[in-house]
C-alpha cells in the first residue's frame, strides 16, 4: 500500500505513459462541502479490451513482463475504497484509459495527499514526449498546468532546463499556496 496518494497518481501516470499516452489530464479536487477528494487521471493511449479492463484491479494480474504482479490500480481502488469512497476505470482500445477515485476526505483511513507538487513537477520532467494538463482544485479554488501553452512560449526549449524547471517547480508550489490558503491540508 503506497502511503500518500500522490504516490499512486505517479504509478497510475506511469501506466499511461507506458501506454503511449502523448497526452495525460491529472486532476486533483477535494470538496469540504462533499467531504471528498476526486482524483481524475485519464490519457490517450493504447487503452485497454474488456477482457484486460476486467482483470486490471486484480493484484495477481499484469501486463508487465518483469513481474507477476500489478498492484498500482488495485492499490489506488482499495485506498479508495476504504475510506468508504469509490473507484471506476474505463477504458477503450485505440482511445485511451479514464481513472476516478473519489476518497472520503474525513476518513481516518484516508492516506494524505503528500507533496502533489513534486509528483508533477517530476512526471512533466521525466516525460517530455507527453502533454499534462493538471488541474488543482479546493473548494472554490482552482489552478492548472498545462504544458502545451509552456510548449508555446518556450518554443524548443526543454523542461529540464534547469531555470524552466524551477519555473513550474515554483508555479506548483505558489498556486496550490494560494488554492489552499487558510485551509486544512488535505
Amino acid at each position: 500500500m503506497m502511503t500518500e496518494l500522490s504516490l499512486n497518481v505517479l504509478d497510475i501516470v506511469e501506466n499511461s505513459v507506458s501506454a503511449k499516452a502523448s497526452f495525460i489530464s491529472i486532476s486533483i479536487e477535494a470538496n469540504t462541502e462533499a467531504d471528498t477528494i476526486l482524483i481524475e487521471i485519464n490519457d490517450n493511449g493504447c487503452g485497454m479490451a474488456s477482457e484486460q479492463l476486467k482483470k486490471v484491479t486484480d493484484p495477481f494480474f499484469t501486463t508487465r513482463t518483469t513481474r507477476n504482479v500489478g498492484l498500482g490500480v488495485p492499490f489506488f481502488k482499495q485506498s479508495a475504497e476504504m475510506t468508504g469512497g469509490s473507484f471506476s476505470i474505463n477504458s477503450e482500445v485505440g482511445k485511451g484509459t479514464e481513472i476516478k477515485a473519489v476518497y472520503v476526505l474525513s476518513s481516518i483511513d484516508r492516506f494524505p495527499l503528500g507533496n502533489i507538487c513534486l509528483t508533477i513537477h517530476q512526471l512533466i520532467l521525466m516525460h517530455q514526449e507527453c502533454d499534462f494538463l493538471y488541474r488543482y482544485c479546493y473548494d472554490d479554488k482552482e489552478f492548472t498546468l498545462d504544458t502545451r501553452e509552456f510548449r508555446a512560449i518556450l518554443g524548443g526549449i526543454l523542461f529540464d532546463t534547469p531555470d524552466v524547471s524551477a519555473y513550474i517547480k515554483s508555479y506548483l508550489a505558489d498556486n496550490t499556496d494560494e488554492v489552499n490558503a487558510g485551509k486544512p491540508v488535505i
